[in-house]
């Protein structure tokens, strides 16, 4: 089983920047189409994908985070990225990255994690006020 392992969460005060990564095994399996997305739970709330990343190059983002995140991947390494910058509380939650093979970039964001086969434990991210 595939795991993708997240890294780079930790506490920052609000206004701070951090950059999450996932490292996958895609290219392993030759998986030539993609999607991947990084979801946000926060504290009492449903989990939601932030940003999406498609081998069409497609990129998306939540109405909160569009000019804060950036999702990047270098393909080389193997690793997804999500740069975070000017961050508020209402980014504090737990991140973590899912990838589906063969899925499409249409409304990539509208979907949940279960419809992700593979993904990792997530990492919290804390940001104070």
């Amino acid at each position: 089983q595939m795991k993708l392992e997240e890294s780079g969460g930790g506490s920052v005060q609000a206004g701070g920047s951090l950059r999450l990564s996932c490292k996958h095994f895609l290219s392993t399996y030759r998986y030539s189409s993609y999607c991947m997305s990084w979801f946000r739970q926060a504290p009492g709330k449903n989990r939601e994908a932030v940003a999406s990343i498609c081998t069409d190059g497609t990129t998306m983002y939540k109405d909160s985070v569009k000019g804060r995140f950036t999702i990047s991947q270098d393909n080389a390494k193997n690793t997804l990225y999500l740069q975070m910058n000017e961050l508020n509380p209402e980014d504090t939650g737990i991140y973590t990255c899912a990838a589906e093979p063969g899925l499409g970039s249409d409304y990539v964001l509208d979907h949940s994690i279960d419809d992700f086969t593979y993904w990792g434990q997530g990492t919290q991210v804390t940001v104070s006020s």
